[in-house]
């Protein structure tokens, strides 16, 4: 629980403050039934009707006095497991922005989403419980304990005898309750992930009429998950009868004993009436530390899975700089670049490389057309010169210094980007194309001619006030790719890269938006990534990949010469090769 401590540790005061209160309002409750039983046996036979009204009103007062108490500490608890969960929180969400695309990928989407969610709320009970039952039931535990020693020792050997085994069995089934918690956490990746996976595709999976295929597999990843949860619940609820059975088996012997001291005169019988009480208080006691371990063998797993996120090393450190550096005119430079995903697993030992000895360059101003099939290692360039992956061998330079040299924040900034699928976010479009930057409007509706955009922006009653939907569902394809390179454009990057970003666009559109960048956005080099040669054919160098590989390279009209696969890639979407 190093990693709760921690977290905890800012608030210690507070964490303090609302124990010692918890703490007193046990100690006022262990009061009550030493009052009820000083009352029946001393105060009440005097008769005297104005001392019974005064030792009624004084446990009155005490009982108002722990619920007050009580109150108060365990708003205290919640407010300070609500700072420490926002915390914890916090810093496993910046953690997640900082990982590597290799530690994303390891990690997976639908894991870190639980992490931020179910394990942060799990810590967040936790948190709660060690400030209040922590407090309280080993407190009614121990107190109660004490108590009946003191008022009765024969029938508090009964708590002494029963109490320990159920410690022992508590102890024993936690054991082995934690790695059972675990692993529902991770049966409960897979539900995220099965869900996530049909909520962003529900149209595919409506259209091609799957969703009972996908009602199963969720079904089958739900069963999993509730197999894991019942036989960890079921351990860990193996206590709780037991506690039940010892309960009522002491209660009896406490009556049967009691009634027998009772009628030989060794004790009086508000002594049994308050024992019962203090009896009832030591079980719940017990009960109350097994809910708490419960809740920590949760708290466990759960925090032993975000400390994994966030003891993740740093994966893409800042290199120091080569004294000896030379000039370099280009603004962009691959140096016989390979690279594979996820080369570290030795199940992935034997896998092909992904880019295999990739070398170009652009100067400032220049443009690259990136074509070839599906898989051929388009955006694992964009992805290595973006630095979200190292290299395995070679160099990516940007102004003349290797992208490792660079802090991120620095390099990135340096970019204008859209990505494939790129997120349209729950906001105003405005908000959506600013993105956080000190943007004025008259800037955003620049870009948004640059990008072809203002058309259908001037067509909506609110314009940029528009507010998108999630994902931006109430957005064409077209729009929503245009409203993006919009945001690419806004701040004037040095260098833009598109991805594919104009693959839901007409012609018509698509040659509009190419001249608009190349006449308004000249300063910036561009680097294209497309499935049309159209949207190519105009830059100052075109690659052409398959496997990896760079299998030519030249400006349009060098391909159709050269190329036998660009000629066919023309040939495909123009028709014919030309005379």
């Amino acid at each position: 629980m190093t990693l709760l401590a921690a977290y905890v540790r800012p608030y210690r005061s507070r964490v303090a403050r609302s124990m010692v209160i918890k703490l007193l309002g046990a100690v006022t409750e262990l009061l009550i039934p030493y009052i009820l039983e000083h009352l029946i046996d001393e105060v009440v036979p005097l008769g005297r009707l104005e001392l019974v009204l005064l030792w009624s009103a004084l446990m009155i007062a005490t009982a108002l006095l722990t619920r007050q108490l009580n109150v108060w500490a365990n708003r205290i608890a919640v407010d300070n497991a609500h700072h420490v969960s926002y915390d914890l929180r916090q810093a496993l969400f910046t953690k997640t922005l900082s990982l590597s695309g290799a530690q994303f990928d390891a990690f997976g989407l639908p894991s870190l989403t639980s992490r931020l969610t179910s394990d942060s709320y799990n810590i967040q009970t936790a948190v709660q419980a060690l400030q209040t039952m922590c407090v309280r039931m080993p407190m009614m535990l121990l107190g109660g304990l004490a108590v009946s020693l003191l008022m009765d020792p024969p029938l508090a050997a009964i708590l002494v005898v029963i109490v320990p085994v159920l410690v022992a069995v508590i102890l024993l089934v936690s054991r082995y309750g934690i790695p059972l918690y675990r692993l529902v956490q991770d049966k409960l990746d897979q539900v995220v992930r099965i869900m996530r996976e049909n909520i962003t595709g529900i149209r595919v999976v409506k259209a091609l009429s799957k969703t009972g295929y996908e009602a199963g597999r969720f079904a089958a990843a739900s069963r999993e998950m509730a197999r894991a949860d019942i036989r960890a619940s079921t351990i860990m609820a193996i206590p709780a009868p037991l506690m039940q059975m010892c309960l009522n088996l002491g209660l009896t012997l406490v009556v049967w004993v009691g009634a027998r001291r009772v009628y030989t005169g060794e004790i009086k019988p508000g002594v049994i009436l308050a024992f019962l009480t203090y009896f009832n208080m030591v079980i719940q006691g017990v009960m109350g530390v097994n809910r708490i371990f419960i809740m920590l063998s949760k708290a466990t797993a759960s925090a032993n899975r975000i400390a994994q996120v966030l003891a993740a090393p740093e994966d893409l450190p800042v290199c120091p700089a080569s004294e000896a550096a030379p000039a370099d005119e280009a603004l962009i430079r691959f140096d016989h670049v390979s690279f594979r995903y996820d080369s570290a697993a030795a199940s992935h030992a034997r896998r092909e490389d992904c880019l295999s000895d990739v070398s170009f360059s652009l100067r400032p101003g220049e443009s690259l057309g990136i074509i070839g099939p599906t898989g051929c290692g388009k955006t694992t360039i964009v992805n290595l010169l973006l630095r979200f992956y190292d290299v395995d061998s070679g160099v990516v330079s940007v102004g003349g210094r290797d992208v490792r040299t660079y802090p991120l924040d620095e390099l990135r900034k340096k970019f204008g980007v859209v990505f494939q699928n790129d997120m349209v976010f729950f906001d105003t479009l405005r908000e959506n194309i600013r993105f956080g930057r000190d943007l004025s409007d008259e800037a955003l509706w620049a870009a948004a001619d640059d990008a072809a955009a203002s058309e259908f922006l001037h067509a909506l009653p609110d314009g940029l006030s528009h507010r998108a939907d999630i994902q931006g569902a109430n957005l064409s394809g077209g729009q929503k790719q245009r409203l993006l390179i919009a945001r690419a454009l806004a701040a004037n990057p040095e260098i833009l890269v598109l991805d594919d970003a104009s693959s839901a666009l007409d012609y018509k559109t698509d040659a509009a938006l190419r001249r608009a960048i190349q006449a308004r956005h000249s300063q910036s080099t561009i680097v294209m990534i497309a499935q049309r040669v159209s949207s190519i054919q105009a830059m100052t160098h075109i690659l052409v990949l398959d496997n990896g590989r760079i299998i030519g390279a030249g400006d349009h009209a060098t391909l159709l010469k050269t190329c036998p696969a660009y000629q066919a890639i023309y040939h495909a979407q123009m028709g014919e090769l030309p005379g």
